[in-house]
């Protein structure tokens, strides 16, 4: 017997982001909300979905909750996520064929699919300046959207101490999740630097000679750089630098690292913002930064140098530390706070930013006024501008800005802009011994696993030891047979070699695959990755993780000294 989740699936088969923001190939209405479809309640739809047993997904509900919308739509709109007749009617006369159909992908299929995206590094034990507390780190994206909304970025600092790491969630299509992943370290990176660096930087640019290196990148081949706005890129950096310049006078050579966080993350936010609204002569730039401007992007970055750990995140990605216990045995500390309508210091924030006759539109059914999920954002200017620079920019723009209904749709009950910000949240952590591991990872993660099994997979998968728990059913009848099968799967995974050799890669292995019983499930991995670009985005997001590995004698030394 097939057994579908419900009212929770979303079942009206369209791309929720292939197409880009400002496209052409829509009527404009359907433009204005298909490409912003993401961060589906996942959780329910993992632990409910069921597949029948004729090896085909049972997807065919009627309508999309708005729940699992990144924006809601306003009243005014409701009538475009109808399904046409033509359509309704079809998928209701439609019969699936009752002989069992299997398509499951095979081991090495999975396994192409899983790591085609997984980069790793691992840190020299001296980089000339001082012995690294990071041994290396594994990432990996897997897509939900297509184009994947995710970005990810990682560098070691040059003229200055530590390693920078970040995960980038994107919204409203991928523009300014690139952006902020290409731009966000190299303000970072200014910030910190002293001023007497800063006035060489300066005097190269003016004298024309080569420039110190700022960052070493560590990159995926698919983790591209805009060569085209490359130019307009660096001569905001500059006149950022330049103005630091100006504010320092040198007699002070102490950094505070949150600090230069919290302004780096403004900064950037701010001439993004800028950027839109002089434009640029170039019609593909002044395209661009408008796209990156009118689309959306969190961000959670990871600065770690010697036993200081610093964490800036803006909106509802994660950082989750890894503690091994006396007992071997894992734990997780959060080191970041979600922003949005969960984190009940958020809705005071945004409450007390705000007239009191707006308390109870400001945040609606747990949205930025009624529409956005994240309460602090790159970009997302719609969220920021008035009313009227919003118009005159549209009116000033291309054609392909003015024609579209997103662009030119106010939210409702916009009063006193702005309702969102860039500014991140910076939490510090000295590093221990027992610290082993840092996760960053965008909510597509987090969606579907919980934070201490997140920390216990990747504990047991870095140190190849597994701490067993009694197997837990969960209220599930389990016959003899089943528990039997649990029990050789269970001592097949502790006698085997681990077929990942990246922590990230084998995370997200579990986030897609895991059965009820929290092993990982072959068929329903299968299954999950075979489903098309029409649907993929209705049952989970992009995911993006970042696992950095401490060096704990380094760290234990650091203390030593102490």
């Amino acid at each position: 017997m097939c057994v579908c989740p419900g009212p929770r699936r979303i079942g009206i088969p369209v791309r929720s982001s292939s197409l880009p923001l400002f496209s052409d190939a829509m009527p404009a209405p359907t433009q204005l909300f298909f490409p912003l479809i993401r961060n589906c309640e996942l959780s329910r739809i993992y632990g409910t979905a069921c597949y029948c047993h004729h090896k085909h997904l049972c997807c065919s509900p009627p309508y999309i909750p708005q729940s699992h919308l990144r924006y809601t739509p306003h009243p005014a709109y409701a009538t475009f996520y109808r399904p046409k007749d033509s359509w309704w009617q079809y998928t209701q006369g439609r019969r699936y064929a009752s002989t069992p159909q299997k398509f499951y992908l095979t081991p090495p299929q999975v396994n192409s699919i899983l790591k085609a995206n997984e980069y790793s590094f691992k840190v020299p034990e001296f980089d000339g300046k001082n012995v690294s507390s990071v041994l290396g780190f594994d990432s990996n994206q897997l897509p939900a959207n297509a184009p994947i909304e995710d970005r990810r970025s990682a560098a070691t600092c040059l003229q200055t101490r530590g390693m920078l790491l970040g995960v980038f969630d994107g919204h409203a299509g991928c523009a300014c999740s690139q952006a902020v992943s290409e731009r966000l370290f190299y303000y970072i990176a200014v910030s910190l630097l002293p001023h007497e660096t800063l006035l060489e930087i300066e005097n190269a640019v003016e004298s024309g000679r080569a420039l110190l290196p700022i960052l070493q990148w560590h990159k995926h081949p698919n983790d591209y750089f805009s060569k085209e706005a490359s130019k307009l890129y660096f001569n905001s950096l500059r006149t950022y630098w330049q103005e630091l310049i100006d504010l320092n006078t040198g007699e002070s050579t102490d950094i505070d690292v949150k600090e230069a966080l919290i302004n780096a993350f403004k900064r950037l936010d701010n001439d993004i913002s800028l950027e839109a609204q002089v434009g640029d002569p170039n019609s593909f730039l002044n395209y661009l930064v408008l796209r990156v401007a009118f689309s959306g992007a969190t961000a959670c970055v990871a600065h770690v140098d010697g036993v200081d750990l610093h964490v800036a995140n803006t909106g509802d990605s994660r950082a989750m530390l890894g503690v091994q216990e006396e007992d071997g045995s894992w734990s997780a500390v959060t080191l970041s706070n979600d922003h949005n309508a969960q984190n009940e210091r958020e809705v005071e924030r945004l409450k007390l930013e705000h007239p009191k006759n707006e308390a109870k539109s400001v945040v609606k059914q747990d949205r930025l006024l009624g529409l956005l999920m994240p309460f602090r954002a790159f970009g997302d200017v719609k969220f920021k501008w008035s009313i009227d620079l919003q118009k005159r920019v549209i009116e000033s723009g291309p054609d392909q800005l003015n024609d579209n209904e997103y662009t030119k749709f106010i939210p409702p009950n916009y009063y006193t802009p702005p309702y969102l910000t860039a500014e991140p949240e910076v939490t510090y952590h000295r590093l221990r011994p027992q610290d082993k591991f840092l996760v960053l990872a965008t909510d597509g993660l987090w969606e579907t696993m919980h934070r201490q099994d997140v920390v216990r997979i990747v504990g047991e998968h870095l140190t190849g030891m597994h701490h067993q728990q009694p197997i837990a059913v969960g209220g599930y009848k389990v016959t003899l047979g089943q528990m039997h099968g649990l029990l050789t799967e269970r001592r097949a995974k502790m006698s085997s070699v681990f077929e990942d050799q990246n922590a990230a890669t084998h995370l997200i292995r579990h986030a897609v695959g895991n059965n009820e019983f929290g092993a990982v499930d072959h068929e329903r991995l299968s299954k999950m990755l075979s489903l098309p670009e029409e649907l993929a985005r209705m049952y989970r997001d992009d995911i993006t993780i970042i696992v950095v590995q401490f060096n704990s004698h380094v760290v234990g030394a650091c203390q030593n000294q102490e």
